[in-house]
C-alpha cells in the first residue's frame, strides 16, 4: 500500500519500498566528479612530463628495452599484489617510494651543509648544545628551581653557549671556531652527525627488538659504514660528505624500514618490487649501452639540477633556486610552527571559554580563519611593510622572503594544529586530572602525543603550499634570476616558483616548454613527495590508534 505522506512520498515507490533513485545518482555525481578531478590532474602531469622528457625523441628500441626489462616486470607484481597479497603490496609501494624520498631529503641536508653550515660551524654548534644540555642538567640535579626559575637559566645559558652577547661575551660557539685547531672536516660530521644518527638508531633497535646487543650492532654499523666512505671515498669516486648523507639519511631509514618488515613478517614478499626493478635499470642500461639505442633528449637531467640559469636553453638549471627555496623553507619552518604550534595549545587548552574574554578569545578565532583565506599577495605587501619599509631589511634576501611566507602560512597552522587538538577525546584529559596531573602535564603527556599526527600532517602541507607560492616573493623583491647560490639568510637569492615565472616570460620556445616544464615538474615532485609524507604519517599514527 503506497503512502500519502507529503514529507516521504517521494522516497517511496507505489508497492511502498524505498526508492534507491537519487542515492544511486548521487553517488554517481561523487565517482564522476572524482574521476574527472583526477583525469584532469593526469593529463596536466603528463602534459609536464612530455615537455620535459621528451620522449618521441628516443629510438623505439629504446622504448622496447625499458617496457622489456622494467615496466612489465613492475607492472606484473604490482597485479599480484593487488590481486593475492595487498599487505605486500603497501611494503612495496613504501619499499620503492622511501628510497626517493630519503634521497630527496639527503639532498637538502646536502645543501645545509654545503651553502648554509660548514662541518666546522656545525661541529661548534652542537658541542655548544650539548655544554647548554650538561649545564642545564647540572643545575636541575643541584638545585630544585620553579618554572620561572628554570625557563629564565635555560634562557640565559642557551645565549651565552650558543649566541653571546656581541661584542662583550663570546659564546661557547664563538670560542670554538676561534680555536686554531680544529678536527678534520670529515671528523667533524661523523663525530657530531653520524654518532647522533647512531645513538638514534640503536636506540631504536634495541627497543624495536628488545635487545641490547641488535641496538648496539645497529649504532656500531652505522658509524663504521659512514666511516668506511670518509677512507674509501677517493677509491670509489665518491664525495665523503655524499657518502655521510647517503648512509645516514638513505640507508638508516631503509635498513631500519627493511629490518622492521622482515621482524614484523608480514608482506616481506613485498620488498621484490625494488630489487626487481633496481635489476631491470642495471639490464637496461647494460643492452641500451651495448646496442647503442638513443634515448630521450630529456630536459630534466643532472646539469639542470646541478647548474645556474643561462641564457642558452639547453645550459640552462635550476640549482639555485632549489637552494633558494631550501633556505626560505628553512626560515618558514622555524619562525611559522612553533608560534602557530603554541597559538593553537594556548587557544585550545588555556584560554577561558567563557565571560568578556571568552567572547575575545572567539573573535581572535574567527579572526584568524578568515586570515586562512586572504589572497597571498596581501601577505606580500604586508612582508614589505613589516620586514622592508619598517624593519630595515634589504629587500629580496632570504630572510625577508621566509618571514613573508610564513605570515602566509601561520594561520593554516594555527588552525589545522586546532583541529588536531580538539579531536582529542576529552574524556582522556579529565583521565588525566582525575589521576593528579597538573593541566600542563595533561598536555605534555596526553593531548600533544594524541594530537601530533594532525598537527604534523597540518604543518608539512602547509610547507607545501609556502614552498610553492609565487605573489609574496614578488612583492619583497626577490629576483627573477641569481646565478650564485646564496651562502647566508641575509643574501640574495631566488626560489623555485619566482624562476618559473621568469622562464615562463621568455620568448624562446625552448625555455617556456622544455626549460620551464622540467623546473615545473621537480616543484611538483617536491610538493607530492611532502604531501605523501603527510598522507603516510597520518596514515601510520591512525593505523596505531
Amino acid at each position: 500500500m503506497a503512502t500519502t505522506d507529503e514529507s516521504t512520498g517521494a522516497w517511496f515507490g507505489a508497492d511502498g519500498q524505498v526508492s534507491q533513485l537519487r542515492g544511486q545518482l548521487f553517488k554517481a555525481s561523487c565517482l564522476g566528479a572524482t574521476l574527472l578531478a583526477l583525469f584532469l590532474v593526469f593529463v596536466f602531469l603528463v602534459y609536464v612530463a612530455v615537455d620535459a622528457i621528451e620522449p618521441a625523441s628516443a629510438d623505439p628500441s629504446w622504448w622496447a628495452t625499458v617496457v622489456a626489462t622494467v615496466a612489465v616486470p613492475g607492472i606484473v607484481l604490482s597485479v599480484y599484489y593487488y590481486r593475492f597479497d595487498p599487505r605486500a603490496g603497501e611494503v612495496a609501494y613504501t619499499a620503492v617510494g622511501l628510497p626517493v624520498a630519503a634521497t630527496l631529503l639527503a639532498g637538502g641536508v646536502g645543501i645545509v651543509f654545503r651553502h648554509i653550515v660548514s662541518p666546522h660551524e656545525w661541529f661548534a654548534l652542537t658541542v655548544a648544545a650539548l655544554v647548554a644540555y650538561g649545564v642545564l642538567e647540572l643545575h636541575d640535579r643541584v638545585r630544585a628551581a620553579g618554572a620561572f626559575e628554570r625557563a629564565a637559566i635555560s634562557a640565559f645559558v642557551i645565549v651565552f653557549t650558543i649566541v653571546g652577547l656581541p661584542g662583550l661575551v663570546p659564546s661557547v660557539r664563538s670560542l670554538l671556531l676561534s680555536l686554531p685547531v680544529l678536527p678534520a672536516a670529515p671528523l667533524s660530521l661523523l663525530g657530531t652527525f653520524v654518532v647522533p644518527v647512531a645513538l638514534v638508531t640503536g636506540w631504536y633497535v634495541r627497543h624495536a627488538r628488545e635487545s641490547e646487543r641488535a641496538g648496539l650492532i645497529a649504532g656500531g654499523s652505522t658509524v663504521a659504514a659512514a666511516a668506511l666512505g670518509v677512507v674509501s671515498g677517493p677509491l670509489v669516486v665518491v664525495s665523503w660528505t655524499t657518502w655521510l648523507l647517503l648512509t645516514t639519511v638513505v640507508g638508516v631509514p631503509v635498513g631500519l624500514y627493511v629490518e622492521g618488515v622482515f621482524r614484523r613478517g608480514e608482506g616481506v614478499s613485498g620488498l621484490a618490487l625494488p630489487v626487481v626493478l633496481a635489476a631491470g635499470a642495471v639490464i637496461c642500461a647494460g643492452v641500451v649501452d651495448m646496442a647503442g639505442f638513443a634515448g630521450p633528449d630529456i630536459w630534466l637531467n643532472w646539469e639542470f639540477l646541478t647548474t645556474a640559469h643561462n641564457r642558452t636553453p639547453r645550459e640552462a638549471g635550476i640549482y639555485p633556486a632549489l637552494v633558494g627555496s631550501v633556505m626560505m623553507i628553512i626560515v618558514v619552518a622555524i619562525a611559522a610552527f612553533p608560534v602557530g604550534i603554541g597559538a593553537a595549545i594556548y587557544l585550545e587548552e588555556y584560554a577561558p571559554n567563557e565571560g568578556m574574554f571568552g567572547s575575545f578569545v572567539e573573535l581572535i578565532e574567527i579572526n584568524i580563519a578568515n586570515l586562512a583565506g586572504v589572497p597571498s599577495v596581501v601577505y606580500g605587501l604586508l612582508g614589505l611593510t613589516l620586514f622592508v619599509k619598517s624593519g630595515g631589511l634589504r629587500p629580496g634576501i632570504v630572510i625577508v622572503g621566509g618571514l613573508t611566507v610564513a605570515l602566509l602560512i601561520l594561520p593554516i597552522v594555527i588552525v589545522s594544529s586546532q583541529e588536531a587538538i580538539r579531536s582529542v577525546p576529552d574524556s582522556q584529559r579529565q583521565a588525566a586530572y582525575g589521576m593528579g596531573a597538573t593541566k600542563w602535564q595533561t598536555t605534555r603527556s596526553v593531548v600533544l602525543p594524541r594530537a601530533m599526527p594532525g598537527i604534523l600532517t597540518g604543518t608539512i602541507l602547509a610547507l607545501g603550499r609556502a614552498i610553492g607560492e609565487t605573489a609574496p616573493l614578488l612583492m619583497v623583491g626577490v629576483a627573477a634570476v641569481v646565478r650564485i647560490s646564496p651562502d647566508s639568510f641575509y643574501g640574495l637569492f631566488s626560489a623555485m616558483p619566482r624562476q618559473l615565472y621568469s622562464w615562463a616570460g621568455l620568448a624562446q620556445p625552448d625555455f617556456y616548454h622544455g626549460v620551464l616544464a622540467a623546473g615545473v615538474l621537480v616543484l611538483l615532485i617536491v610538493l607530492l613527495m611532502m604531501n605523501g609524507t603527510a598522507i603516510l604519517l597520518r596514515n601510520k599514527y591512525q593505523r596505531n590508534d
